[in-house]
C-alpha cells in the first residue's frame, strides 16, 4: 500500500539539483500529526518548492543562458510550472472532496521535469 503524503514530504524534481519539502495548507482540516496533502497541493512555491538549479533542456532561461555561454549547457535557478494537478493519487480516499495524494503520484512541469516523492513526510498511515 502507499503512504498518505503530509506536510513535509520531500520532493524531487528530475531537472531540479536538490529536493524540497511539500507544503500543505491545514485548510481540509485533516492532519496525519501534520496537514495531510490532496492531489490539488500542487501550486509553484505555494505547496511545491523551488528545487534549486533547474537543468531541463526546454526551460527558456537555460537556453537563454546557455546559448549566452555559447553552447554550454547552463543550469538557471529553479522556478517550478506545475499547471495540472498531481497524478493520479489515492481516488478512493477523499479529503475535502479531493482525493488524498499517495508518495506514488507524479507532478508534471511545464518545462518536461518529473517531480516525485521521495519521502511521505509520515510513515504510520497508509491508502489504498
Amino acid at each position: 500500500m502507499a503512504q498518505l503524503v503530509c506536510m513535509g514530504a520531500l520532493l524531487q524534481c528530475s531537472f531540479g539539483a536538490a529536493p524540497g519539502p511539500l507544503s500543505v495548507l491545514p485548510v481540509n482540516r485533516v492532519l496525519t500529526g501534520t496537514p495531510a496533502a490532496t492531489i490539488m497541493d500542487s501550486a509553484p512555491i505555494v505547496n511545491v518548492p523551488s528545487f534549486a538549479m533547474c537543468s531541463s533542456p526546454s526551460n527558456p532561461a537555460v537556453i537563454a543562458a546557455t546559448a549566452a555561454a555559447l553552447g554550454v549547457p547552463t543550469p538557471m535557478p529553479c522556478v517550478p510550472v506545475t499547471p495540472a494537478p498531481w497524478v493520479p493519487g489515492a481516488p478512493t480516499v477523499l479529503i475535502g472532496s479531493m482525493p488524498a495524494l499517495d508518495n506514488q503520484s507524479k507532478l508534471m512541469c511545464m518545462w518536461g521535469g518529473v517531480i516525485q516523492i521521495n519521502m511521505a513526510g509520515q510513515f504510520t498511515v497508509a491508502v489504498p
